[in-house]
């Protein structure tokens, strides 16, 4: 079995690139359905954020498909126009690329929280429909509990910051402060309720749009107040600062909405979604100035040094139990033979001396039945020991003297 992953991210592509590759639920699920079918892949799971999208496959050692292909067909785009956005990673490189990345060490925002709940629900997604396979269901499962424990034992500088809290810092460091303004946060999703939150934090006034028919069971950000969307122009000429944080295909703020209506002061907009969620050309309007994520990408900090030593020596050993179950993996047919043939040497060693037990015949094969299942199980706990505590070279000259010592019946 063979380990790939197609990827696109924040250092590869633009935000406007990215957009094209990015997969709600829905689609993830029609695209993996697909990929399954069509490609006859083993096992699939698509990652999408707004920084980046993954597609991760398990394939038969001998498959000789394309995934950047596969892909291209899936989204309808020429695959020459986009190859260079991408990069393709296999086996050992991918498996490491995966654990780095749960924790943190590959995000815009340095160690950032998200990431480990995006690849855990990604995760989830793709078994709920059964996408996946043995080989990524411990993958991915291994990736986030590494990534746990690097969250736990490892102390990074500004590791909990997230987008947004980039996007105030450098706001603040511009010389405006948010106390006291207006600000409208579109969405109020995940990333939108993060925002609210963090603008409401610094004293801001801050409103959130809610969708009509939502606005019923949708909770907001406590000390922030709610708007319906339909009605965000109204009070968007009072803002100072507008965030749009929403997972929707179509532009909140498009460029016919914003000539309709008079600024009453300068205002900051911040695009915090990937496909965009305000139309680029409005940043080229008169007292308006737009920032996407791709502003607020993080920089390496040599005060880290000892955070990213730490966080490699755990991620060196859980891959290693990853290693060390897939390659066991392929050796549990052999055990299992073994297992058997120990069982019937042993039956029909003992099966003379039960028969001149004084018992029933019934009795007599309940007993035979009950001394088998102990056995194998028994001779189970033997090889699979020897398998977790030898060496493998060790453990293989185990299972080939196994092997040939029942084959000649001795």
């Amino acid at each position: 079995m063979s380990i790939r992953m197609l990827g696109i991210d924040h250092n590869l592509a633009p935000v406007d690139i990215r957009a094209v590759f990015s997969f709600t639920k829905k689609n993830a699920v029609a695209a993996m359905e697909l990929l399954k079918k069509e490609a006859k892949v083993e096992g699939c799971i698509i990652l999408s954020t707004c920084n980046r999208m993954e597609l991760w496959v398990s394939v038969p050692e001998e498959w000789e498909g394309s995934l950047l292909e596969e892909l291209c067909r899936i989204k309808g785009v020429d695959p020459t126009e986009f190859a260079g956005y991408f990069v393709e990673r296999a086996e050992e490189e991918a498996v490491s690329h995966l654990f780095h990345l749960t924790c943190g060490l590959k995000s815009m925002i340095l160690a950032e929280d998200q990431i480990i709940s995006q690849v855990r629900d990604a995760h989830a997604l793709a078994r709920e429909y059964y996408f996946t396979d043995g080989v990524l269901e411990v993958l991915f499962r291994k990736a986030v509990t590494a990534a746990k424990k690097v969250k736990t034992d490892v102390v990074f500088t500004r590791a909990s910051e997230t987008a947004v809290d980039r996007a105030v810092i450098m706001l603040e460091n511009q010389g405006f402060s948010l106390k006291g303004k207006k600000c409208m946060v579109i969405g109020n999703g995940e990333m939108g309720k993060l925002a609210a939150q963090t603008l409401a934090g610094k004293g801001a006034d801050v409103t959130v749009t809610v969708r009509q028919y939502r606005s019923g069971v949708v909770q907001i950000p406590r000390g922030c107040s709610r708007i319906d969307y339909g009605e965000r122009m109204e009070l968007f000429p009072r803002c100072e600062l507008v965030v749009s944080a929403t997972a929707s295909p179509n532009y909140t703020l498009r460029m016919e909405l914003l000539e309709q209506i008079s600024l009453e002061k300068p205002v900051i907009l911040i695009d915090l979604a990937v496909p965009r969620d305000i139309e680029p050309e409005i940043g080229g309007l008169p007292q308006v100035t737009l920032y996407d994520i791709d502003d607020f990408k993080s920089q390496e900090d040599a005060e880290n040094a000892d955070a990213y030593e730490k966080a490699e020596y755990i991620l060196k050993e859980e891959m290693g139990e990853f290693y060390a179950w897939l390659g066991g993996r392929d050796l549990i047919p052999r055990i299992q033979m073994i297992q058997q043939d120990a069982v019937t040497d042993l039956n029909l060693r003992i099966q003379k001396v039960i028969r001149k037990l004084p018992m029933e015949g019934k009795d007599q094969e309940k007993l035979l039945k009950s001394i088998d299942t102990a056995a194998g199980k028994v001779v189970g706990k033997m090889m699979f020991g020897l398998r977790d505590f030898l060496e493998k070279d060790s453990f293989l000259e185990c299972m080939d003297g196994l092997e040939k010592l029942y084959e000649t019946g001795e």
